[in-house]
């Protein structure tokens, strides 16, 4: 775990304007900067970043975060990788709490040196390209140019058993084994794992080699090759090409996944850059959401054979738990005789693109799918519909879709919707009513929410027992706690670290985003403060006294105890003043 501490030291040190600057352009306006958001497509820009503030946040898309949050969203990494990306960019070495960081096995010393030692051996096998007749006919053969591989930077491994000796002349280096380069025997001899084949590298969003992918160039098997699981390389995370497609996938808000790395390279040549593949495994949700934070569009796109639908169903069954109502699911299924490299190199880019515009939607699919399993016509193959339906439903956590597939499950299988909704344990979705708004308090809390996030020293002030219990109540005593315990969480890119995953994370997000928007008293803050919470006292003497006034008339004065008619008698003569 990386100390609390250090990434204080790293939000000071890094300037968000300048961060965010170095990926999208920024253009002034008044005192924060505004450009098109990266996260989503738009032509009038609604991404704010606040160099006062230290967040970003989009009043399109709703994005919002710190520097951390930037590189993670933009990047597709996670904490860790984004923490130790800007600290890389601000000169900055990450420290591990003793006990708490990395295994013995899986030090940031190592992970260096595996990536020194990936890279190194990339640069082999390109070298071994060029050396190569046979490699070079067999790119030409599939129709590969010196750009496309120049992009993706494809190598060659020539045959033979120890040919990265010429390399690594220490073959006995326990990080050739660690990075998956070698396999030891049992009988403890080392030869190298790719021989004669064609060599892709995977890059991870930082652009460091962390694994690869060998195609067998003539007849043979396996097909492909790669690189086992390693401390760089987690097959189940990573896409092929992704760190290629960024571009396109931002230009297109559409993420086109496909079974292999050829099918990608061949796309991007022809045009559709907007392509990635899964890494030897089925689709996994983590692929989903790494992707749905990038795009609002997943479009499948695998082969036409029987493998290929059974890849797409996995892709379903593992994509339901990602999704949004505001996020889309496609599944192209290319004829029998095609995969994505075969079709767009004998049709062309136009009608690949056609196929992609009309893919079936998840729901089609689903439905498609279950009924072909099922005979429809029969009362137990519609009994058997709802069965295998059940499991599906109960992943999606998108009450709209599953309200529409509901509907339709219970066209097909002759069940009205209350039925099929009992029956598979589901809740009947109803929107739930706006709350009622109250007329003083929300305001008061409100604004306090909105003075505490721009000076979050006052949190550690707040009168938590005379919050009323409005929405911001759970917020702001959520502040007050964390000010409480630590007085140097002193701004508020500090203290949205510290909110990842809490309740209140998004109703603190919303407040602070209106300090973009609304004009804000910068000097007035604390006055503002202190006058506020005076309000919030008189408004809970005056609850007070309503509700002790109530209770005398209820049962009389004798019903108060000796401590109530005391503050009574003080509430009271506080009024008559």
């Amino acid at each position: 775990m990386i100390p609390e501490s250090f990434i204080q030291d790293l939000l000071a040190r890094v300037d968000i304007v300048d961060l965010v600057d170095s990926y999208v352009k920024l253009k002034k306006a008044g005192a924060n900067y505004s450009a098109c958001c990266p996260f989503h497509n738009e032509k009038s820009p609604s991404f704010t970043v606040s160099p006062t503030k230290q967040f970003y946040h989009c009043f399109g898309c709703g994005a919002h975060g710190t520097a951390i949050g930037f590189v993670m969203e933009y990047q597709g990494i996670g904490f860790v990788d984004a923490v130790k990306e800007l600290a890389s960019r601000a000169g900055m070495v990450v420290p591990e709490e003793e006990g708490r960081g990395f295994s013995q096995d899986h030090s940031p010393g190592q992970t260096r040196t595996l990536i020194d030692t990936m890279a190194r051996a990339a640069a082999y096998y390109k070298a071994q390209l060029k050396q190569s007749p046979r490699a070079i006919e067999y790119c030409k053969k599939r129709g590969l140019t010196g750009e496309v591989a120049a992009r993706f930077g494809i190598g060659y491994a020539p045959d033979g058993w120890q040919n990265l000796q010429t390399v690594f002349p220490d073959y006995n280096a326990e990080a050739l084994k660690t990075a998956g380069l070698i396999i030891e025997n049992d009988a403890g001899r080392r030869y190298d794992r790719f021989r004669d084949r064609l060599m892709i590298p995977i890059v991870n969003p930082k652009g460091d080699i962390i694994a690869f992918g060998g195609r067998i160039i003539d007849q043979g098997e396996p097909k492909y090759l790669n690189s086992p699981e390693t401390p760089l390389f987690e097959k189940g995370r990573e896409l092929f090409g992704l760190p290629q497609a960024r571009q396109a996938l931002r230009e297109t808000n559409t993420a086109i996944v496909t079974e292999g790395y050829m099918d990608v390279i061949a796309l991007s040549q022809n045009g559709v850059g907007n392509a990635v593949a899964t890494l030897g495994t089925a689709t996994t949700p983590t692929h989903v959401q790494k992707l749905l934070r990038q795009v609002d569009r997943i479009v499948f796109a695998f082969d036409g054979d029987n493998a290929g639908r059974k890849a797409a169903w996995r892709a379903l069954e593992n994509a339901l738990e990602a999704l949004a109502d505001n996020k889309q699911i496609g599944f192209v299924f290319l004829p029998p005789e095609h995969d994505p490299d075969s079709y767009i190199r004998e049709h062309g880019k136009a009608a690949f693109d056609r196929f992609v515009a009309q893919a079936m939607p998840l729901s089609d699919f689903m439905l498609r799918e279950l009924g072909s399993r099922c005979d429809l016509t029969s009362s137990e193959g519609k009994a058997k519909l709802i069965y295998e339906a059940k499991p599906l439903l109960h992943k999606l956590p998108t009450p709209l879709l599953r309200l529409q597939l509901v509907k339709r499950l219970a066209e097909a299988s002759g069940f009205a919707q209350q039925e099929v909704e009992r029956l598979c344990d589901l809740k009947s979705y109803t929107p739930a009513a706006p709350p009622k708004a109250k007329r003083t308090a929300p305001s008061l809390t409100r604004n306090l929410l909105r003075i505490v996030l721009h000076k979050p020293q006052l949190a550690a002030e707040l009168p938590i027992e005379l919050l009323p219990d409005t929405p911001e109540r759970p917020a702001l005593a959520r502040l007050h706690q964390m000010v409480s315990a630590d007085s140097d969480a002193a701004n508020y890119a500090i203290l949205r670290e510290r909110l990842r995953g809490v309740p209140e994370e998004a109703a603190i997000e919303q407040a602070a985003a209106e300090l973009l928007e609304l004009p804000f008293d910068e000097e007035g803050a604390e006055t503002e403060f202190r006058d506020t919470i005076e309000k919030l006292q008189a408004g809970g003497h005056k609850r007070r006294f309503e509700e002790l006034q109530g209770k005398a008339q209820q049962f009389g004065v004798a019903g108060l105890s000796a401590a109530e008619k005391m503050e009574f008698i003080e509430l009271l003569s506080a009024r008559g003043k």
